[in-house]
């Protein structure tokens, strides 16, 4: 297989027309270049340059593959722009998945400057409202990242990008912490089983004595907030989930509950992935809290 370095030599010295002036343009030796010229003569098995009384010239087959060498030498300088492009984090493909909560708070904000500071990256997303569903798409090749709470799949590795606080939303204008037992007397708008949120709101209610009496299941902490807020019950959720509007109680749970958001690769993230990474740190840290 012809080497690149050949290919090199050989559309040097058909551009200069003489192997001395080729071999200074490649920091070479002239009898170096020119094994390189019969090397790869002898594996085309075709002569490709005619010696003339004053220099060289390329054959009738010394043109075609000329003509190839270039292209060939075109595409390997563009493909190490490109490798040296992604290495920065300004070319390529991300998969990402996201959980739902967190697209627009935390997601919106990375793609907009991403898509502003990057416009070569394609950034496919992906939500789920669980967050062993996304570790499953990141194990199985589907995502090379996913932003979501800490899963209960060991496999993946999790990187912490920030920590979020789940408070309690009702109708009207109550204020002041929620402690677990208040909340317990509350017909509460629960979460599907498919949604990470729901056993673990479970477990930790039981951790303080409490059982969640769910008045509906919805799938999205989303959904959750906006049938609270109209008056259906209360439900515990995300602050990036909370609702708009004046006529929403928004109060911390007593004692507090917070989760981490963490960042699922396959390893440590890098390259592209770990640029990605790091932009989700900081705008995670602004939004949901460091």
């Amino acid at each position: 297989m012809p080497t690149l370095r050949a290919l090199e030599c050989l559309v040097a010295v058909v551009d200069h027309g003489s192997f001395t002036a080729a071999a200074r343009e490649l920091h070479l030796s002239q009898p170096a270049l020119s094994h390189q010229v019969r090397t790869l003569e002898r594996e085309l098995g075709a002569q490709l340059l005619e010696r003339l009384p004053r220099g060289v010239r390329a054959t009738t087959a010394g043109e075609v593959v000329v003509e190839d060498a270039r292209t060939a030498i075109r595409a390997t300088v563009r493909l190490v722009e490109r490798g040296r492009e992604a290495a920065v984090g300004r070319v390529g493909r991300l998969r990402v998945g996201c959980a739902e909560t967190l697209t627009s708070a935390v997601m919106g904000p990375v793609l907009r400057d991403w898509r502003a500071s990057r416009p070569e990256v394609t950034i496919e997303l992906t939500e789920a409202s669980s967050a062993d569903v996304l570790a499953d798409h990141v194990l199985a090749d589907e995502l090379d990242v996913a932003i979501c709470p800490r899963p209960s799949r060991h496999e993946v590795t999790a990187s912490v990008v920030g920590h979020e606080e789940l408070v309690v939303v009702t109708a009207g204008s109550t204020s002041g912490p929620a402690p677990w037992a208040e909340v317990g007397a509350m017909s509460v708008v629960h979460y599907e089983l498919t949604n990470g949120l729901a056993s673990w709101l479970d477990r930790t209610a039981a951790e303080h004595g409490v059982v969640l009496e769910a008045v509906t299941r919805v799938r999205s902490a989303h959904t959750a907030a906006r049938l609270a807020a109209s008056g259906l019950g209360a439900a515990i959720v995300p602050t990036s989930a909370l609702p708009g509007g004046s006529d929403v109680s928004v109060r911390r749970l007593d004692p507090s509950l917070t989760r981490e958001v963490v960042a699922l690769t396959r390893g440590g993230p890098a390259g592209l992935e770990r640029r990605f990474v790091e932009h989700v740190a900081q705008v995670a840290g602004d939004t949901v809290g460091p």
